[in-house]
């Protein structure tokens, strides 16, 4: 009876690793094509400025895209945390192919947009294929997706650690089993291998200087914090302001994206300056040398929550890390903290905030920056998380825990003062 039991086990063993190698190579394969895609298509874009008056066409194109034939798949990252928490039915697999042309569409032609949307929902898209192979029910679903984004999330970004809490944490107050949490890094740390394989190389950040451990800069790390949740906040709120105005004032979806096209081409024209469409990374790189003006965070959020909110696709994150890092980069103007060290706390917190994942973005600026930092770069989420009111990026994320007991003890206290 033991060992049938113990037979019973190896096998199921067995074949999730199977299934955690199966997902974290197609993932991670899918994620090094779009980088070098996306890399390319940046590169066209820089040397051919006249492509961002293409831009109207492209938004029309991804607008009759989706609209015809993507309806289903439109929804995005919320379109995975929906079917974690509600299991339905198996995603299409066309939201990977769908997500990668749309991404590709926007970036070419001037849109101000990330890359862990598309590899994310890549990933998920892959993963949950297996339901259907494998025969799995809702409960392996759920651990499915986990995979999925864990992968998409590592392979983009080269953060295996950060991409297996990601996951995780992003659904954090659904039920995670143990196995979901094991499988989550194996198949994180097999996605960023494949990477690695194919010879991506991804973007390298440093934080040369750490201060010293005092109470005077912990004060100082814990008020620019409350200002990185601050911006977070605005960002996510951005997003979310501008899609519904979209979707209030144009009722046929695909000319969303070509209005909006036409606004960012002018607003590009008249600003005189491409550094606030695209990923950004340079400005990324660049803010951890030199100081940046203290409007550029503004900028970004603007055109990224324009563009997103017209239904161009992309992610949010790498506008996240320009957000907060151009944001503390500003401030070492009057903060007297390593610039670097500034930009490295912003990069991270920011993210920290839009996405209710502090833990994940803690270990994320210690894969990114070096461990010396890790104490205030905990900090520096940690803050940022309380400080960015209950909206994040994802409408479909299940916000509580600390975070939700403390809104809702705001929100009942002012019901009392009233």
């Amino acid at each position: 009876m033991n060992s049938e039991k113990t037979k019973t086990t190896l096998v199921l063993l067995l074949k999730w690793i199977f299934i955690c190698v199966l997902i974290g190579i197609f993932s991670g394969s899918a994620s090094a094509f779009f980088l070098v895609a996306l890399e390319w298509v940046t590169q066209f874009r820089e040397h051919n400025s006249w492509m961002i008056w293409l831009l109207p066409i492209g938004g029309l194109f991804i607008g009759l895209l989706y609209h015809y034939y993507g309806a289903t798949v439109v929804k995005g990252n919320n379109l995975l945390l929906e079917e974690y928490e509600n299991p339905q039915k198996v995603i299409p697999l066309k939201m990977a192919p769908l997500v990668l042309i749309g991404t590709l569409i926007t970036h070419i032609f001037g849109g101000s947009a990330g890359r862990e949307g598309t590899a994310v929902q890549m990933g998920g898209a892959i993963a949950d294929q297996f339901t259907r192979i494998f025969q799995l029910d809702n409960s392996d679903r759920k651990t499915l997706i986990i995979l999925g984004i864990s992968a998409g999330f590592a392979s983009v970004f080269g953060t295996p650690l950060a991409g297996a809490l990601f996951a995780l944490e992003v659904v954090f107050f659904s039920k995670i089993s143990l196995r979901s949490s094991i499988l989550s890094f194996l198949t994180a740390y097999i996605a960023y291998f494949t990477v690695e394989f194919w010879q991506v190389k991804h973007t390298h950040y440093s934080i040369p200087i750490v201060p010293e451990l005092t109470f005077l800069n912990l004060l100082w790390i814990m008020g620019i914090s409350i200002l990185f949740g601050l911006a977070a906040l605005l960002f996510s709120r951005s997003t979310k302001f501008w899609g519904a105005l979209f979707s209030k004032t144009i009722q046929y979806a695909p000319l969303r994206p070509f209005i909006g096209g036409i606004i960012l081409a002018l607003a590009v024209y008249f600003i005189g300056t491409t550094k606030y469409i695209g990923l950004g990374v340079p400005s990324i790189v660049d803010s951890f040398l030199t100081a940046n003006a203290p409007y550029d965070f503004i900028l970004k959020i603007l055109f990224t929550g324009f563009t997103l909110g017209a239904g161009f696709k992309g992610g949010e994150v790498t506008p996240l890390f320009f957000v907060g890092a151009t944001l503390g980069s500003a401030l070492s103007v009057i903060v007297p903290l390593p610039i670097a060290f500034l930009a490295g706390l912003g990069f991270v917190a920011v993210f920290s905030g839009a996405t209710h994942t502090p833990i994940a973005c803690t270990v994320m600026g210690m894969e990114l920056f070096g461990i010396e930092s890790g104490i205030f770069i905990g900090i520096a989420c940690l803050v940022a998380y309380f400080s960015s009111g209950s909206v994040g990026i994802y409408n479909a994320q299940i916000v509580k825990g600390a975070k939700y007991h403390l809104y809702q003890k705001l929100n009942r206290k002012k019901l009392e003062l009233f």
